[in-house]
């Protein structure tokens, strides 16, 4: 579901701008930047900070990866964060949605009811395990449960979308999720659920949301695409200072439980990011891999116009 819910921030928001001459605002850069409901999605809300003046941030609330990967391909938003699964899938099939720049890692866990069997993945075999269809959490659990002798016929698999994976496991719906941040830090934080791990330990690292636009804007206004970026790196810099900054923030515009944000916080299970190094252009790669070997993807992405780091290294200079 699209969650219209805009912010409006960045320089020249002042209570003297509303009041401004039309042709003042009209020279004003607008860039929509598409979000997601969760701790890891949290960057574009500092924009505001290192937005250059007459550049204004709008920021669009998605509650799917899918939701927002649609978005950016409909160029209803100028720049998107999701997951790397959604954008894998719909660069596989032949969308002009390219990745241009890191955005964060983590952000995941494995939960189960406080108090159960379930200690490990393995333990996971015959349970009724919350999963979001087409998310980079989806991927991942079926790699771990690869690599446990198990696959996903060996659980029951409930299609839970993230921000209800928390109240589900509650109620007793499900024994176990595979959830996004904050869910995973509220129910361990609320003693309603028990860490069964984070899910890390594959080759694909940590890999989880990207920041990306149309193909139409990296050829189009490559100007825009490094401008945004280094915005981005820069609260990426910021927020990776200012831990508190972050916690205050995710309760204030999400409305998230205090109690989760500062667990996932603490318990380090949110990384930001923003360069597209070797290590993430790998990690991309191998997450592809993945999907094409779980028969998500009919083919592989065309990564030369998939993965364009060019703008990240720029900024790097």
């Amino acid at each position: 579901m699209i969650v219209r819910r805009h912010f409006l921030i960045g320089a020249g928001l002042a209570a003297g701008t509303l009041s401004a001459p039309s042709v003042l605002r009209a020279q004003e850069r607008v860039i929509k930047m598409g979000s997601l409901r969760l701790i890891h999605s949290m960057p574009p809300h500092f924009y505001e900070r290192f937005a250059p003046a007459g550049t204004k941030i709008e920021i669009i609330t998605f509650d799917s990866p899918t939701d927002g990967k649609n978005a950016v391909v409909t160029k209803s938003v100028d720049f998107g964060a999701f997951g790397i699964a959604a954008a894998t899938l719909g660069a596989a099939a032949g969308e002009p949605v390219v990745v241009v720049g890191a955005f964060s890692n983590k952000g995941m866990g494995v939960v189960s009811k406080a108090g159960s069997d379930v200690k490990t993945v393995k333990d996971l075999k015959g349970k009724r395990v919350g999963i979001w269809p087409g998310s980079t959490q989806e991927v991942f659990i079926m790699e771990r449960l690869r690599m446990e002798g198990l696959s996903i016929r060996d659980i029951t698999s409930v299609r839970v979308p993230f921000g209800e994976m928390h109240a589900m496991l509650s109620r007793g719906d499900i024994d176990a999720y595979v959830g996004a941040e904050p869910g995973p830090g509220l129910s361990i934080s609320s003693g309603v659920g028990q860490l069964v791990e984070y899910p890390y330990g594959t080759n694909m690292g940590g890999l989880n949301m990207i920041f990306a636009t149309h193909e139409d804007t990296v050829s189009g206004k490559p100007d825009l695409v490094k401008a945004a970026l280094g915005i981005h790196r820069k609260a990426v810099e910021f927020m990776v200072a200012n831990k508190q900054a972050v916690a205050d923030m995710t309760v204030q515009r999400l409305g998230a439980n205090r109690a989760a944000v500062e667990h996932a916080l603490g318990a380090n299970n949110v990384e930001y990011v923003w360069k597209m190094d070797e290590t993430m252009l790998r990690q991309a790669r191998t997450y592809a891999e993945q999907m094409l070997s779980l028969r998500q993807i009919r083919a592989l992405p065309d990564f030369a116009k998939f993965l364009n780091p060019k703008f990240s290294n720029e900024i790097s200079a």
